[in-house]
């Protein structure tokens, strides 16, 4: 029970947390959106296969020094989407998982604007968060808002592309309907994940077969009322290591 109460109240802090992913992307108005990908279904069995064989190009010790190591701007989605799935098969995978550095200097991301001393503040405690949570798409967003504050271009756009790679990979798991729904691997990214495309959530319900809905304010132009989040691999997972759950 305390770990379903601990839920709970993060999706209650991943809700709230919008208002600071917006303010953050309205500072970075030049961002790339993802190029196009195809849609395929997600095959967890297959994920573990290829991540499991060091004769793959999708090997996650290879897949993971590209991404820290060479800084790899070539990776494709299908990489991405291994490197990404793949991290649940990983020792310390967390589907919960929350830096104890993400909300250290949450107080500065609301202000406006930022001094020098102020930025790298922020810049230490994101790089601290990412270092603890690789896929914390919040703390990547306000890194390189800060990249460019100082000028720093050139990380600025590694790190974004970086991040649009990622909320790539997510997309190209469904399309966010109720028939193929996108398959996250955190609570966190189902809200990263309606933010990038211009919503703001309203509600949240979990149906039957693990799958989330969350409910989006209306849209002048658009019919959307909510997108469907697949959180049965999240859950598997969260039932295994939280028995209480």
């Amino acid at each position: 029970m305390k770990h379903l109460l601990h839920i709970l109240a993060l999706l209650i802090v991943f809700a709230t947390a919008t208002t600071a992913w917006a303010q953050a992307t309205k500072e970075v108005p030049e961002r790339n959106q993802p190029s196009k990908f195809a849609i395929a279904k997600v095959d967890f069995d297959h994920v573990k296969e290829v991540i499991s064989n060091p004769k793959n190009a999708y090997y996650y010790p290879k897949l993971m020094k590209a991404y820290y190591d060479k800084r790899d701007t070539t990776m494709s989605i299908e990489a991405w989407r291994n490197f990404y799935y793949g991290y649940t098969f990983q020792e310390d995978y967390n589907p919960f998982r929350e830096s104890i550095y993400s909300n250290k200097v949450e107080e500065l991301y609301y202000k406006q604007p930022h001094s020098r001393a102020e930025c790298d503040t922020i810049e230490h405690y994101a790089q601290l968060s990412l270092n603890d949570n690789m896929f914390d798409m919040n703390q990547m967003n306000f890194y390189i808002y800060v990249l460019k504050e100082k000028k720093k271009h050139a990380s600025a756009a590694m790190l974004q592309h970086r991040l649009d790679r990622l909320i790539a990979a997510i997309m190209s798991s469904g399309r966010g309907t109720k028939e193929e729904p996108w398959v996250v691997i955190s609570p966190e990214h189902e809200y990263n994940i309606i933010n990038f495309l211009g919503f703001v959530a309203t509600d949240h319900e979990t149906l039957d077969g693990d799958i989330d809905y969350i409910k989006v304010q209306p849209v002048a132009g658009k019919s959307t009322e909510g997108f469907y989040f697949d959180i049965s691999r999240m859950m598997q997972i969260a039932r295994l290591k939280f028995p209480d759950i």
